[in-house]
Order: C-alpha cells, then sequence, then structure tokens
C-alpha cells in the first residue's frame, strides 16, 4: 500500500487486493486516503473486503452460473430453472449485483402479492433469488444481501385450510377419468404416493403375495426429452408400504386390461408412452371440473393421509407411510387433522377423581 501526492495536488492511494491485481482510487486530502487504505487493510484481514469494482456481472447471467454449479436432482433443476428464468431474470436480470436494491426486491414482492400469488409461492421465489444472493455475498461480489430484511405476505391458517377430499368425491373422480387412469385415482389415494412415485410405479416394484408396494424411484419428466427413472424426492422418500386389498385389485385389474407399458410402467398415456406428470395433471383436472371439486392430483395423498389419521395411525406412522423426510413435516400439514386431547384430558381426570370425590362425599354423609 502506498500513497502518492499527484501534480494537480491530489492524493493517490494504491493497494493490492487478494489476487494480486493492484488498484488505486485518488483522494483530495491525504487524511481520506489513509484512512481508505486503513480499512482495506482491515477488511482485507477479517476476509470482508470487497473490490469497488466487484457486482458488474448482471444478476441474470450470475443466477444462471451459479445453479449451473447446484447438484440438484434433475425436478428441482427444472423447477428452480423455472423460477430463475420466469420471475427472477425479467426482473432483476439486466440489473449489476451491485445495483439491486432491498426496495426493489422489497417491491417484487409487493407486485407478486398484489398479483394474488399465494404466500407460499411467493416465499418460494423469493427464496431462490435470496439464495443467489448469498452465493454473490460469500464470493465477495456484493458487500450484503439485498434479500436481507425484506418482508414477506403471511399465510393466514394455511394448515386449517387443509380439507382432504371424502371417499365419495375420491370415487367420483375416479369414475369421471377416463377407464385407463381409474386405478391411478386409487393409487394415489391408497398409497399415499407423490405424482412421479405413481407415474413412475412399475410391475417388478408391486409385490401381490406378499401385499407390499417398494418405492425407490420416481418418473422424471423434464420440459424436454424422454422421461426417464429418477431418485425419489428424498432419502426418506424410499420405502416399502402396504398395499391394501382394494388398491391391489384396481391394480390388478388395471394390468389384465392395459398392458404394462415400456420400462415395465403401470400406467402410462393413450398412446401407451410413459405418463407424463402433465398429461396426468390435465386428465385429473378436467375429472375435477366434471366432478365439481376444486383438487389437484396432490389432494389424493392428502385424502391418504387423512383416512391414516382418522384410523388413528401414529404421526411416526403417517410419516413413515407418506415418505416425509421427519415428523415435524407430516405435523406442519396434518396436525389439525389429529383429534385433540381435551376429550382424553377429562376422561382421565373424571376417572381418577371422580370416585374419590364420591367416596369423600359419602362418608361425610355418614358422619352426619
Amino acid at each position: 500500500m502506498s500513497i502518492e501526492k499527484l501534480a494537480t495536488g491530489r492524493y493517490l492511494a494504491r493497494w493490492r487486493e487478494v489476487d494480486g491485481k493492484q488498484r488505486a482510487r485518488r483522494f483530495e486530502r491525504k487524511v481520506d486516503a489513509v484512512q481508505f487504505l486503513a480499512t482495506v487493510n482491515h477488511e482485507t484481514a477479517r476476509g470482508t473486503y470487497i473490490s469497488p469494482n466487484a457486482g458488474q456481472e448482471t444478476a441474470g447471467a450470475y443466477a444462471l452460473r451459479w445453479a449451473a454449479g447446484q447438484p440438484w436432482r434433475e425436478s428441482s433443476r427444472d423447477r428452480m430453472m423455472h423460477v430463475i428464468t420466469s420471475q427472477i431474470a425479467p426482473r432483476f436480470g439486466a440489473l449489476k449485483l451491485r445495483d439491486v436494491r432491498l426496495s426493489a426486491v422489497q417491491a417484487w414482492v409487493g407486485a407478486m402479492t398484489t398479483a394474488g400469488l399465494a404466500p407460499s409461492t411467493v416465499e418460494s421465489y423469493f427464496r431462490v433469488l435470496a439464495a443467489v444472493m448469498k452465493a454473490a455475498r460469500r464470493d465477495k461480489l456484493i458487500a450484503e444481501s439485498p434479500c436481507d430484511g425484506v418482508r414477506l405476505p403471511r399465510a393466514e391458517g394455511t394448515t386449517s385450510a387443509l380439507v382432504p377430499l371424502t371417499t365419495t368425491q375420491v370415487h367420483a373422480l375416479a369414475e369421471a377419468v377416463p377407464d385407463r387412469y381409474r386405478a391411478l385415482i386409487v393409487a394415489s389415494a391408497g398409497l399415499g404416493l407423490r405424482q412421479g412415485e405413481v407415474c413412475g410405479l412399475t410391475v417388478d416394484r408391486v409385490d401381490f403375495l406378499r401385499r407390499q408396494v417398494r418405492i425407490d424411484r420416481q418418473l422424471v419428466s423434464p420440459n424436454t426429452g424422454d422421461v426417464r427413472f429418477g431418485p425419489t424426492k428424498t432419502a426418506s422418500s424410499n420405502r416399502v408400504l402396504t398395499l391394501a386389498a382394494v388398491v391391489g385389485e384396481a391394480l390388478a385389474e388395471h394390468l389384465a386390461r392395459f398392458e404394462a407399458g415400456e420400462m415395465g410402467l403401470i400406467f402410462t398415456s393413450a398412446t401407451g408412452a410413459p405418463l407424463r406428470r402433465s398429461t396426468w395433471q390435465a386428465a385429473f383436472g378436467r375429472a375435477a371440473r366434471d366432478v365439481g371439486v376444486e383438487a389437484s392430483t396432490h389432494d389424493l395423498r392428502h385424502y391418504c393421509a387423512s383416512s391414516l389419521i382418522a384410523a388413528g395411525c401414529s404421526v411416526t406412522a403417517v410419516q413413515h407411510f407418506l415418505g416425509h423426510k421427519n415428523a415435524s413435516e407430516t405435523l406442519d400439514t396434518y396436525s389439525h387433522l389429529w383429534p385433540d386431547n381435551e376429550d382424553k384430558i377429562r376422561a382421565a381426570i373424571d376417572s381418577a377423581l371422580r370416585a374419590n370425590v364420591h367416596e369423600m362425599c359419602t362418608e361425610q354423609v355418614l358422619s352426619t
């Protein structure tokens, strides 16, 4: 580091950054140059130094470069890239990283909320941008993230708003979809499978003799290219499920009527090709409209969970059956479906205390 007085009377401060590049900056007063170099020295020692030339890359270019290095599964990559290209890039893509301001991010969140997006959707989009900016900060491209301090919309009563389908509605949906998808309704509702899991169910994963179904992969449907098998959502999603008789019968009848497709897939499209999620969602959506039910294919999974809870299954049992990562995930979604303990508490206290109170009252009467 050095300070040189120029012929103009100004002062030129020079220093070298971590990468060895020399930088320089002019100051009107020598004291300002001294203070600046002292700050650079201090921040370099602490590892918090940000080059004055950092953050010139656009947020859009950096987001794509960041995404390319993430070890995501393909289904997650498709979802994250969709958020980056359709939500983040149009709003911040042309801005330099250093020019993205908290106020702009807050305005973006507000605009999405005003447009009617659900709080959970707004938060999911925001979290992607926050991850990008956090990475930029760690790369010493920006001093702080413009996402820190942003207020997100509150989800009012999202858990209690989850109202499971009734059995009558499930039967109606099974009747409304094309014949080749009826068993798909039953399997989704009776096994609690995610879309990729049920679309990727193959004959060799169903053990009709032992009445078990093994889930250890799912069908991946990228936006382009052929569908193929991929890993399940999480490691805990790999599981062996009990095959209820009603589900086993539906699968057996389906296979007797519709041959298994390529790769041994049980459920296929009308042309016999692997069933893409978009095709299944479209067929289900039409059936839901015909029946007059507001539901998505994921509501069949919720129906399965509600059935297990109504039958008295424990939190752990429901967690393992659905393939949740932990019990907290199960409770966050379905806690309102479990009966509360108020009646049990009343009964326990009545049982323990009433007899003694009756005896005390009886003794008091006899003694008088």
